[in-house]
């Protein structure tokens, strides 16, 4: 028998396990064993009724709030010892002597002050993008702009703001406002492009303090700028992918939304001659595991309002890790996309292999139809190009089909623009 993250061992209840009750009810159940020595042999109890509520006094005494917990007598190699499980509870932080405490592997470490908000916060059944930003004095052009080209919205107002959970009256405007607006005090994104090895950089941007709208089109503008050429080839326009599009722009928006905006990290972007890397502060929201994630299901979102906009936007599935696209955009290929995470980080890595999008002239010059952002009806691009509405029909078609335009609305109010 050995001490895990869950599972811990005391010979008997000296006040310091009241740091293992706290860790534990902050952030994930476990059970605390007593009458068993560190390394897991088993000495026993003499007196269980006596060590039960000696250990319910500690709870009632020294937590502030007392967690749900149960108390049990339990059997191991023919002793009898009991056994605390303290469940990991709703109305965090759970104090001891003031200080909230985490598990680390199987020590019990004292949080820091962003870790103590983040459990406040949790408590109060907040998101870090739902709190009062400390920033008050915002504007939204490049928001407005994506709002009126990709929903139709043709003015920003104080109700929009509202209906999209970016401000309150009682609170202004929240963190997520901040991480829309034009410029913020905000983290980025850090885009380096290397040569030969990770000594050599030949290209770097840095999106700081600006929307994470606009961060997301200045990686793609990056990204195009490496990994994406043209050939012309007789009467066709080859478009040439070495990272599907698809797959490089659901890494990053996803990246921008399920991040930590609490700390000041920057989602890293490392471009490479064989790969792309896409590393989020934070690693995965606390409820989540690593299979589920992959699973490309998000039970927990870490910014919920952060990812309804984006939503929004058809930017990301709102309830999805964005795995499920980025893995169809590879679905042909032989090289996969590589997902890893650790308790600070989660890195998506894009594997190098040429794509061909082949455009007729025809097609091409459907595509220049929707040229600076324009979103058009099927009337519209019809009119536009100078064609039958079958024909509008079937080229509009092969663009969504392709992926290079998006379908949006239904009947008359139907709509398409580029991706």
């Amino acid at each position: 028998m050995e001490e895990t993250k869950t599972l811990e061992f005391k010979r008997e209840p000296a006040r310091t396990f009241l740091k293992t009750v706290s860790a534990f009810a902050n952030y994930g159940t476990g059970e605390i064993l007593f009458g068993v020595e560190d390394d897991g042999s088993v000495t026993g109890v003499e007196d269980v009724a006596h060590m039960r509520l000696a250990i319910e006094n500690a709870l009632n005494d020294s937590m502030s709030p007392v967690p749900r917990f149960s108390i049990e007598r339990r059997m191991i190699s023919g002793l009898p010892v009991v056994a605390l499980t303290v469940f990991e509870s709703e109305d965090k932080p759970y104090l001891y002597r003031g200080k909230a405490y985490r598990r680390n592997d199987t020590a019990d470490v004292e949080v820091d002050r962003i870790e103590l908000n983040r459990l406040v916060l949790e408590g109060r059944h907040l998101t870090f993008d739902e709190v009062s930003s400390k920033e008050q004095v915002l504007s939204f052009e490049i928001l407005g702009a994506e709002l009126r080209e990709r929903v139709g919205v043709e003015t920003m107002s104080t109700d929009i703001l509202k209906t999209l959970g970016l401000y309150t009256a009682g609170g202004g405007y929240s963190n997520a406002a901040a991480m829309l607006a034009d410029k913020n005090a905000l983290p980025g994104i850090d885009v380096v492009r290397f040569g030969s090895n990770i000594s050599e950089i030949r290209d770097r941007e840095r999106f700081i303090g600006i929307s994470a709208l606009s961060q997301l089109h200045g990686a793609l503008a990056m990204y195009r700028k490496y990994y994406q050429y043209e050939v012309i080839e007789g009467a066709l326009r080859t478009t040439r992918q070495m990272v599907p599009e698809e797959a490089f722009r659901e890494a990053v928006a996803n990246a921008l939304i399920h991040r930590r905006w609490d700390i000041p990290a920057n989602v890293q972007i490392s471009m490479k001659a064989g790969s792309i890397a896409v590393s989020s502060p934070g690693g995965l929201p606390s409820g989540i595991t690593f299979e589920e994630y992959l699973s490309g299901h998000v039970s927990v979102l870490r910014n919920p309002t952060i990812a309804n906009v984006f939503y929004r936007l058809d930017y990301v599935e709102i309830f999805g890790t964005g795995v499920a696209r980025i893995m169809a955009a590879y679905d042909e290929m032989p090289a996969k996309p590589h997902f890893s995470t650790s308790d600070n980080l989660l890195t998506v890595e894009l594997p190098v292999i040429e794509q061909g999008t082949a455009l007729t002239l025809e097609e091409g010059r459907a595509l220049s139809a929707f040229a600076q952002g324009r979103v058009l009806s099927r009337k519209e691009f019809e009119d536009m190009l100078g064609v039958s509405r079958a024909k509008a029909g079937r080229l509009l078609n092969a663009l969504v089909a392709r992926g290079l335009v998006r379908r949006s609305g239904s009947g008359r109010a139907t709509r398409y623009a580029t991706r």
